[in-house]
Protein backbone atom coordinates (compact mmCIF):
# COMPACT_ATOMS: atom_id res chain seq x y z
CA UNK A 1 0.00 0.00 0.00
CA UNK A 2 1.66 3.34 -0.84
CA UNK A 3 2.33 5.90 1.56
CA UNK A 4 2.67 9.79 0.58
CA UNK A 5 4.26 11.92 3.44
CA UNK A 6 3.28 15.32 3.07
CA UNK A 7 5.72 18.01 5.10
CA UNK A 8 6.05 20.50 6.43
CA UNK A 9 2.72 18.83 8.56
CA UNK A 10 4.53 15.43 8.21
CA UNK A 11 1.13 13.74 8.30
CA UNK A 12 1.59 10.42 6.40
CA UNK A 13 -1.13 8.75 4.98
CA UNK A 14 -1.72 5.02 3.69
CA UNK A 15 -3.98 3.67 0.72
CA UNK A 16 -4.55 1.00 -1.40
CA UNK A 17 -4.42 1.30 -5.00
CA UNK A 18 -7.60 1.12 -6.86
CA UNK A 19 -9.78 1.71 -3.60
CA UNK A 20 -9.28 5.57 -3.12
CA UNK A 21 -11.71 7.31 -3.51
CA UNK A 22 -11.78 9.60 -6.36
CA UNK A 23 -11.91 13.54 -5.55
CA UNK A 24 -12.69 14.31 -9.16
CA UNK A 25 -9.09 16.65 -8.96
CA UNK A 26 -6.60 15.49 -10.83
CA UNK A 27 -5.15 12.34 -12.12
CA UNK A 28 -6.75 9.68 -10.31
CA UNK A 29 -4.52 8.48 -7.44
CA UNK A 30 -2.40 11.79 -7.89
CA UNK A 31 -0.89 13.48 -4.85
CA UNK A 32 -3.80 16.20 -5.10
CA UNK A 33 -6.07 13.37 -4.94
CA UNK A 34 -4.90 11.46 -2.36
CA UNK A 35 -4.33 14.50 -0.45
CA UNK A 36 -7.78 15.81 -0.76
CA UNK A 37 -9.16 12.10 0.22
CA UNK A 38 -7.29 12.52 3.48
CA UNK A 39 -8.27 16.23 4.37
CA UNK A 40 -5.00 17.41 3.39
CA UNK A 41 -4.67 21.10 1.74
CA UNK A 42 -2.99 20.95 -1.21
CA UNK A 43 -3.94 24.81 -3.41
CA UNK A 44 -5.25 23.44 -6.41
CA UNK A 45 -7.22 26.56 -8.64
CA UNK A 46 -7.34 24.77 -11.99
CA UNK A 47 -9.35 21.84 -9.95
CA UNK A 48 -6.82 19.66 -11.26
CA UNK A 49 -6.43 20.35 -14.50
CA UNK A 50 -3.20 21.05 -15.43
CA UNK A 51 -3.98 24.72 -16.31
CA UNK A 52 -1.75 26.27 -13.15
CA UNK A 53 0.91 25.90 -10.87
CA UNK A 54 -1.09 25.84 -7.78
CA UNK A 55 -0.69 22.21 -6.42
CA UNK A 56 3.06 22.96 -7.18
CA UNK A 57 5.22 20.24 -4.51
CA UNK A 58 8.40 19.64 -4.30
CA UNK A 59 9.65 15.64 -3.78
CA UNK A 60 11.40 14.91 -1.20
CA UNK A 61 11.43 11.24 -1.63
CA UNK A 62 9.87 8.58 -3.92
CA UNK A 63 10.75 10.11 -6.98
CA UNK A 64 11.91 7.79 -9.92
CA UNK A 65 10.06 4.82 -9.39
CA UNK A 66 6.93 5.59 -7.20
CA UNK A 67 5.61 8.26 -9.47
CA UNK A 68 4.05 8.33 -12.74
CA UNK A 69 6.33 9.22 -15.38
CA UNK A 70 6.00 13.57 -15.86
CA UNK A 71 4.63 14.12 -19.29
CA UNK A 72 4.75 16.76 -21.70
CA UNK A 73 2.02 18.59 -20.47
CA UNK A 74 3.20 19.14 -16.78
CA UNK A 75 6.79 20.09 -17.86
CA UNK A 76 5.28 22.61 -19.64
CA UNK A 77 3.64 24.06 -17.01
CA UNK A 78 5.96 23.31 -14.06
CA UNK A 79 8.04 25.75 -16.31
CA UNK A 80 6.31 28.79 -15.01
CA UNK A 81 6.15 27.61 -11.35
CA UNK A 82 7.68 29.56 -9.17
CA UNK A 83 10.58 28.07 -7.19
CA UNK A 84 11.37 25.30 -9.33
CA UNK A 85 13.74 22.69 -8.76
CA UNK A 86 14.86 19.47 -10.14
CA UNK A 87 12.85 17.52 -7.81
CA UNK A 88 9.28 19.74 -8.44
CA UNK A 89 5.88 18.94 -9.84
CA UNK A 90 2.58 19.30 -10.33
CA UNK A 91 0.43 17.78 -7.30
CA UNK A 92 -2.80 16.65 -9.85
CA UNK A 93 -0.22 15.40 -12.58
CA UNK A 94 2.09 12.84 -10.49
CA UNK A 95 0.36 9.30 -9.91
CA UNK A 96 1.65 8.03 -6.58
CA UNK A 97 2.63 4.21 -7.43
CA UNK A 98 4.71 3.40 -3.99
CA UNK A 99 5.68 5.44 -1.09
CA UNK A 100 7.22 9.32 -1.23
CA UNK A 101 7.52 12.38 0.81
CA UNK A 102 6.73 15.65 -0.74
CA UNK A 103 6.99 19.19 0.73
CA UNK A 104 4.00 21.90 -0.09
CA UNK A 105 6.20 24.89 -0.42
CA UNK A 106 6.14 27.73 1.94
CA UNK A 107 5.11 30.31 -0.73
CA UNK A 108 2.88 27.88 -2.24
CA UNK A 109 0.29 27.48 1.09
CA UNK A 110 -2.72 28.73 1.01
CA UNK A 111 -2.50 30.22 5.05
CA UNK A 112 -6.19 30.37 5.77
CA UNK A 113 -8.00 27.91 3.10
CA UNK A 114 -11.83 27.49 3.17
CA UNK A 115 -13.89 26.99 6.07
CA UNK A 116 -10.90 29.17 8.09
CA UNK A 117 -8.00 27.80 10.02
CA UNK A 118 -4.41 27.49 8.63
CA UNK A 119 -2.71 24.59 8.10
CA UNK A 120 0.80 26.44 10.14
CA UNK A 121 -1.45 28.18 12.50
CA UNK A 122 -3.72 25.38 13.40
CA UNK A 123 -7.13 27.19 15.00
CA UNK A 124 -5.63 30.72 15.57
CA UNK A 125 -7.68 31.87 13.08
CA UNK A 126 -11.29 31.89 14.21
CA UNK A 127 -13.75 29.79 11.90
CA UNK A 128 -16.27 32.28 10.28
CA UNK A 129 -19.65 32.50 11.21
CA UNK A 130 -22.39 30.68 9.64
Amino acid sequence: MPKVTFLPEGRTVEFESGKLPSTDHGKRESILDVALAFGIHLEHACGGSCACTTCHVIVKDGTDANLSPQEEDEADRLDMAAGLTLHSRLGCQAVVLGDVTVEIPDWNRNYVSEGGGSINLGNAIPTPKS
